[in-house]
């Protein structure tokens, strides 16, 4: 299988959030930041009673542990390029399998698992590479819920100029449904995330789809 493409500077970033893995874990910075995109993704996987899941860019592990938690699935992987947030993750649980790998080249056999969820990471990954990781471990019909902050007025573009993007990219909602969809999966809803702050203090999108 040839080298699985990478967003440039990606170790850069990796070494990055190897240094910041204590304080993603502040229980201030989690419930205002990440806490409800994470319910949004459980609630996801709780409507369709998924078995097998992935979580990519998992970060120091707390969704995965949710849902090995809430919803006790059959498989749930944990997978993160930095060593220093699965540092953080594998003392959180011992029932998820945690995977130091990128989202471009899981490992993981065809057909793996029955759902993929990302939950503010899909920005630092090569999105087509990694849409394609994702369809490739994915059962028919599978379930993709990515969440990212996808900025919707016009002229955020113009904020990202390339060397940003060599490190992270924020695709607008119409060009994330695009990517997705020529990754070869159907989107079946894309919206905003709910939260108690009004929407432009933090304008992420949960894109949902299916793999085709």
């Amino acid at each position: 299988m040839p080298h699985a493409p990478t967003r440039a500077f990606n170790s850069l970033v990796t070494h990055g959030w190897n240094r910041l893995a204590r304080v993603y874990n502040v229980p201030l910075v989690q419930r205002v930041a990440y806490r409800p995109p994470q319910d949004e993704i459980i609630g996801q996987l709780r409507q369709g009673d998924i078995r097998r899941i992935a979580d990519v860019g998992c970060g120091t592990g707390i969704l995965a542990s949710r849902i090995q938690q809430d919803l006790q699935p059959e498989v749930i992987y944990g997978c993160d390029a930095s060593v220093g947030m699965l540092r953080q993750a594998k003392t959180r649980s011992g029932e998820v399998n945690w995977l130091n790998r990128r989202a471009e080249d899981l490992g993981l056999p065809d057909g793996a698992v029955d759902a993929v969820v990302s939950t503010h990471a899909f920005h630092f990954f090569d999105h087509p590479a990694a849409l394609a990781e994702f369809h490739r471990i994915l059962s028919p019909g599978g379930l993709l819920a990515i969440v990212l902050i996808n900025p919707r007025h016009r002229f955020a573009q113009l904020l990202q100029p390339t060397p940003i993007q060599n490190v992270a990219y924020f695709p607008s909602p119409d060009a994330m449904r695009l990517l997705v969809e020529e990754a070869g999966f159907r989107v079946t809803e894309q919206r905003a995330v709910r939260r108690p702050l009004p929407a432009p203090f933090v304008p992420d999108v949960l894109t949902v789809a299916r793999r085709a």
